[in-house]
């Protein structure tokens, strides 16, 4: 017996080790991909009994590796059912890092369905041959209707950063104010409070390039007379994203259907970043120089920790880079470099050419990191003959010599004339 146990248990374990060999790299290869999924819009919000509802699902690759073959897959349970089940799965196809991608689901719901807060569970997976990863989600139906007269004003939209850059992220920040001055109105002989019920309030892109990343606000309670409440969204903007003014609708469920409202909220993208510009000749002098540059910040609002970074072959500079720190819009920032030239480098000398200059400007717009390149600077080199002056001074001198010595002939002829 002993003889067979050991064949067995040494099969047993290289076995073990075998498949665990086999099965490590898939498990990394699919590990290193990971989607995060969000619903960004629910139309209408509140869903509404007996009707159709459209959800917009993100779906983001927030690893660090390519997901090659993304499927979205939606699991309606009641009051919720789809236009179709063909339509459960939609692919997306390849989700580079970092990049991000949606679709549009049609459900119905119930005619029979009752008001409050019910789920539903989205699935995603990376292609076809892993597994599934599910998330639930809360899904309001219905509006209640409440006899309260207060009403909300929109007093104040604060965007961060306030001009977006193509691919920034930030957020919409709204504060939202109950008008009303006393703590109850007399209407028709009948006596109303005037608070301010917010049921919901979900933000939503009217522009192409615009993704709202939170889910709508439900339930927000009370706010009593001459109350206020601040409402933060996230908002990405696309690469490709059009400059200008975009506008989003901020859609408020308030005390009833007589008191809803719908508010623009407008979102500047502008593209224009630091510009960096010579302000005195760019020439190394016997191979060093002290070179100078103007700096301004073109966009409309403040960047925060600028640098600039020079670099060319066969120099160098110091500082290595110049930080500058935040810019207010418009600002203009003065900046010097001491430039030393490398003996031993082929591009320095009485005969090289010039040397081709490149700066790096980079910035922060809120908390997104940017970087622009100002490139086709050329440094000119000169050779000065250092030995130049004192051969002036000393021609000089003998000059003034000369002068001197035909002064004092001219004063001898003068006494011996007389």
């Amino acid at each position: 017996m002993t003889g067979l146990k050991n064949p067995i248990t040494f099969v047993v374990i290289f076995l073990l080790l075998v498949s665990f060999i086999f099965a490590a790299p898939a498990s990394a290869a699919t590990a290193s991909a990971n989607l995060k999924v969000t619903i960004v819009e629910t139309n209408p919000y509140p869903a509404k009994i007996g009707e159709y509802l459209d959800l917009t699902v993100q779906v983001e690759n927030v690893g660090r590796d390519r997901a090659e073959n993304v499927d979205i897959e939606i699991v309606p349970e009641y009051p919720f059912s789809l236009d179709s089940q063909a339509n459960a799965v939609q692919n997306i196809g390849a989700l580079a890092p970092n990049k991000f991608a949606s679709k549009e689901f049609h459900l119905f719901v119930d005619k029979n369905a009752q008001k409050g807060i019910r789920s539903i569970d989205i699935r995603t997976r990376i292609d076809k041959t892993s597994p599934w990863s599910e998330k639930t989600f809360d899904i309001r139906i219905g509006t209640e209707t409440f006899d309260s007269k207060g009403t909300l004003e929109l007093k104040e939209v604060i965007s961060d950063p306030e001009a977006f850059m193509p691919g920034d992220r930030g957020t919409v920040t709204v504060t939202l104010s109950n008008t009303a001055t006393t703590p109850t109105v007399t209407i028709d002989g009948k006596d109303y409070d005037t608070n301010a019920r917010i049921q919901a309030a979900v933000l939503r892109p009217l522009s192409e390039g615009i993704v709202v990343l939170e889910a709508p606000y439900g339930e927000m309670g009370l706010l009593g007379p001459g109350d206020s409440i601040k409402l933060t969204f996230n908002v990405m903007v696309s690469e490709d994203a059009g400059e200008g003014t975009h506008n989003l609708e901020l859609a408020i469920e308030g005390n009833s259907f007589d008191y809803n409202s719908r508010k623009n909220i407008p979102l500047e993208v502008d593209s224009s970043n630091v510009k960096v510009i010579p302000s005195k000749p760019l020439k190394l002098v016997n191979g060093e120089a002290a070179l100078e540059f103007d700096v301004a910040n073109n966009h409309p609002n403040e960047f925060n920790s600028v640098s600039i970074k020079p670099e060319a072959e066969g120099v160098k500079f110091y500082p290595a880079e110049y930080f500058i720190g935040p810019m207010d819009a418009d600002e203009l920032f003065t900046i010097e470099f001491d430039a030393i030239a490398d003996p031993s480098s082929k591009n320095v000398g009485e005969n090289s050419e010039p040397i081709n200059l490149s700066l790096s400007a980079i910035y922060g717009n809120g908390i997104n990191k940017h970087e622009n390149l100002v490139s086709n600077l050329r440094i000119q080199q000169v050779e000065e003959n250092q030995g130049g002056s004192s051969g002036m001074i000393v021609g000089g001198i003998l000059l003034v010599a000369l002068i001197a010595i035909s002064v004092l002939i001219y004063r001898k002829k003068q006494q011996k004339n007389k």
